[in-house]
């Protein structure tokens, strides 16, 4: 069978200038960067103020695991066949960190038969977002280690500076440093240390900005230090908006490239679902939604992370909300919640099945009742799967009013979503019900956490370390207590321990520690071992990525 990339480098692109033809997209708001990929002027959005809105599809999954899932493959071929049944169909996706590509993930753009294409443009440098977004982030870090060196007007406190560079790569390296060594005229030394660029608040301001005044505003808010009073010290405060602003102008705007059956597709913004919001732009969110008829999206990692951040925190600032959500499942994920080792998961195990089926369960009671959305399961299809096992996950989930579709799009393309598609349209022309959150921003922010550990969890406590608590104080002290909450955790589990698979209960969340990221205008909790800089596995996928002397890129997925 061909290799993702195979497929990729075999495929037949339209000129972007076709993509921007089929969406009615002017030509002045193209910027083109080469035959295949484009960025679009965010005027445009001010054109179509006032069109009606497209039907939103989020795509979401049961807890990752390492027998995969496939969601991103699912969203485009999801994409690919709503086109290919007639309708005019927009994917909205993030873009991928070079981290994961060279680590241990590898890339974002779908797999098999359902991918977004240039493939390895994608995966790589793109159109310089996450470049610009480094370049903003430590920017903000050097005029403000620039200030204290200058004479420190404005008292901070070097012990409480929160703000870190960042890189977009995996290197554990960086987690703790020490900078400032070699004298006076180097810097004053103390302890630093580096996040993945995605993990920047940077990267979610771009993320939940929709126009430059936004963007300026909310950086400018994004705090860096605390004084000796224990007051925050803001990117405005060391006057960095502006300049970080200008670096920011063109990541901004998002980035229009297309599927495989040549389905338009906006790429743009990438934060981490475990310790950001984890989906794409509201600005391409936006525009596609004015674009399209139908909109397919994502959210990162499983429900209980991506999709719930997508509800009480992009759906709260976007102001829409899907029209229809999809849950990704697949045969091989839930019997490894049901017990299985990875190793035992090629052979039919109609028990094993049963019992994982609760990790689906909880998701979906998560989605249709915490959140009052219309839904249906995509049971994305592996070649070991069996017919006995495909029909009682749709046997299980007919049990609990719930349709659910088996998709084989990695293997048919949008031709093997049909049928998914087809389900999709169906939910979306139900009646829509106003959409539901897990909290009210009214409650404080510990309040605020226990609701998404009780409700979308089903912890039975929530622990705080005397840390947060004193960390809750002082933003509630601030005026911050009213920001929706970010909570990080691992993926692999509804619990902060990612051995607990399935679904878990009577166990306990602890929050260590709290940190502001009132610019993008949302406070994170960080539970678990949760750290905002990766490392690389034993074996990084970067050792099989090679190159030819005419440019043909290998081992890259």
């Amino acid at each position: 069978m061909k290799t993702d990339i195979q497929i990729a480098q075999e495929a037949k692109l339209a000129n972007i200038t076709e993509i921007a033809e089929y969406l009615d997209i002017d030509d002045k708001y193209l910027e083109q960067y080469g035959k295949y990929k484009a960025k679009i002027d965010i005027k445009l959005l001010t054109e179509m103020e006032g069109k009606k809105d497209g039907k939103l599809i989020l795509v979401t999954a049961i807890n990752p695991t390492p027998a995969g899932e496939g969601k991103t493959t699912v969203s485009v071929g999801l994409a690919d066949a709503l086109t290919l049944l007639g309708e005019k169909t927009v994917l909205a996706l993030r873009e991928p960190s070079l981290g994961p590509v060279f680590g241990v993930k590898g890339g974002a753009c779908g797999g098999g038969y359902a991918q977004v294409l240039p493939m390895e443009d994608i995966n790589l440098h793109f159109t310089g977002d996450l470049h610009a977004v480094t370049a903003a982030n430590n920017l903000i870090a050097a005029m403000l280690d620039n200030h204290i060196q200058q004479g420190n007007e404005l008292n901070v406190d070097i012990r409480k500076i929160v703000w870190k560079r960042c890189i977009d790569m995996n290197d554990r390296q960086l987690r703790n440093v020490i900078d400032g060594l070699g004298g006076k005229v180097n810097g004053v030394p103390r302890e630093d240390g580096f996040d993945i660029s995605v993990a920047s608040e940077i990267m979610a301001v771009l993320c939940l900005s929709d126009s430059i005044s936004e963007l300026k505003s909310k950086l400018s808010k994004m705090i860096v230090a605390y004084d000796n009073e224990d007051n925050p010290v803001t990117a405005g405060d060391i006057g960095a908006v502006g300049a970080a602003t200008v670096l920011l102008k063109d990541a901004l705007k998002p980035n229009m490239v297309q599927t495989l059956v040549k389905t338009p597709a906006f790429i743009h913004g990438g934060p981490f679902a475990n310790i950001a919001h984890g989906c794409n732009s509201i600005m391409a969110t936006r525009m596609a939604l004015k674009l399209g008829d139908y909109v397919v999206t994502e959210a990162g990692f499983g429900a209980d992370l991506g999709a719930e951040k997508f509800m009480d925190i992009k759906c709260r600032m976007g102001g829409f909300a899907p029209d229809c959500v999809v849950v990704v499942a697949t045969v091989r994920s839930l019997k490894l919640n049901g017990g299985l080792s990875k190793e035992e998961l090629t052979k039919e195990d109609i028990s094993a099945l049963e019992k994982g089926f609760v990790n689906l369960k909880r998701h979906i009671d998560n989605i249709r009742d915490v959140f009052g959305r219309n839904l249906v399961v995509a049971v994305n299809r592996f070649p070991t799967d069996t017919d006995a096992e495909l029909a009682l996950i749709k046997k299980m989930c007919e049990d609990i009013s719930v349709e659910a579709v088996v998709a084989e799009v990695f293997a048919k393309g949008g031709a093997g979503g049909k049928d998914l598609a087809k389900a999709v349209i169906d939910k979306t022309v139900l009646k829509k019900e106003n959409l539901k959150f897990t909290y009210d921003l009214n409650m404080g922010i510990k309040e605020k956490i226990e609701a998404v550990a009780r409700r979308i969890y089903r912890a039975e406590n929530v622990n705080f370390t005397d840390k947060s608590l004193s960390e809750i104080d002082r933003l509630e002290r601030l005026g911050y207590g009213n920001l929706p909450v970010c909570i990080a955790k691992t993926q692999y589990s509804f619990s902060d321990n990612p051995k607990l698979l399935g679904a878990p209960v009577g166990f306990s969340i602890t929050v260590k520690s709290i940190k502001p990221s009132v610019g993008a205008g949302f406070i994170v909790a960080l539970t678990g071992d949760i750290m905002t800089m990766p490392g690389l596995p034993k074996k990084p996928a970067a050792v099989n990525i090679d190159i030819d002397d005419n440019g043909n890129i290998t081992g890259l997925f």
